[in-house]
């Protein structure tokens, strides 16, 4: 199936591990040029290295930035716009609120939660999602989390930045739709990363289990009785980023596993 991403500019945000570096390396499999943006410059030069030692002759750009301020995510726009030329496709996936039992939460954890996660996505989207409109053409994907659809009590603070983003995401693309843009979102439950560490420490804590329980009770309640691995998302990923996926747009998917059945 020709996904018809060959040539295309895809901004990965968070590109630097994770769920990011798996999309990556799908677009990069299609022929795409890839830009990651993250925090740390010296994960970025790593996991750009890597991709080239598997991708050969591919264009990987890297653009180190803190996303939470708003003038940085415009500056690595600008930087990378000016190396690979127009981006076609963002796929948000930087920034994680920390997951914290909710006797333990403060005001300033959830301000914390929406400057980690609601405004990493918001200050990359809104200078983006206008280029691509006046370009009258574009895609965006946000890699949200089921957090924000199912409540869970160490992710209260993440859940509802995840639940404001997914409202971005379906608003934006019923607004931009017309200008050719489509904007999706994904919702993965928990996954095999660094991220998913955190959550079971926080668990663990809540709970008096190890962390080694908490981690089996977590595949042993999967319908599919495993974790999803970082590359099963990114395939879902590169597939709302394609041509094959032209007429997908506001649409919120969820990849849990059938953990939580939902209707919508």
């Amino acid at each position: 199936m020709d996904l018809e991403l060959n040539a295309k500019h895809v901004l990965i945000t968070g590109g630097s591990k994770g769920i990011g570096l798996a999309s990556a390396q799908g677009f990069l499999r299609e022929g795409a040029v890839v830009t990651l943006v993250a925090r740390d410059q010296d994960r970025l030069a790593a996991a750009r290295q890597a991709l080239l030692a598997e991708f050969r002759h591919s264009s990987v750009g890297i653009q180190a930035a803190d996303l939470q301020s708003a003038t940085a995510a415009a500056d690595a726009i600008d930087r990378a716009e000016a190396e690979s030329g127009p981006i076609d496709i963002l796929v948000n996936c930087a920034g994680a609120a920390r997951r914290t039992p909710p006797d333990e939460l403060t005001p300033q954890h959830w301000r914390e939660a929406m400057d980690a996660k609601y405004f990493t996505y918001i200050h990359v989207i809104d200078p983006l999602v206008k280029r691509m409109a006046v370009r009258g053409a574009g895609v965006i994907v946000n890699v949200v989390g089921m957090g924000g659809k199912t409540p869970s009590n160490i992710h209260l603070a993440g859940g509802a930045a995840n639940a404001a983003l997914m409202l971005v995401t379906a608003g934006l693309a019923s607004g931009y739709g017309a200008q050719g843009l489509r904007i999706n979102a994904v919702n993965p439950a928990a996954t095999l990363t660094d991220r998913l560490q955190e959550g079971i420490d926080a668990e663990a804590r809540m709970s008096g289990l190890s962390g080694d329980e908490v981690r089996q009770c977590l595949s042993a309640h999967m319908p599919l009785r495993r974790l999803a691995t970082p590359q099963e998302i990114a395939d879902v990923i590169v597939f709302l980023s394609s041509a094959r996926a032209s007429y997908v747009s506001g649409a919120i998917v969820s990849m849990d596993g059938a953990a939580v059945p939902l209707v919508v």
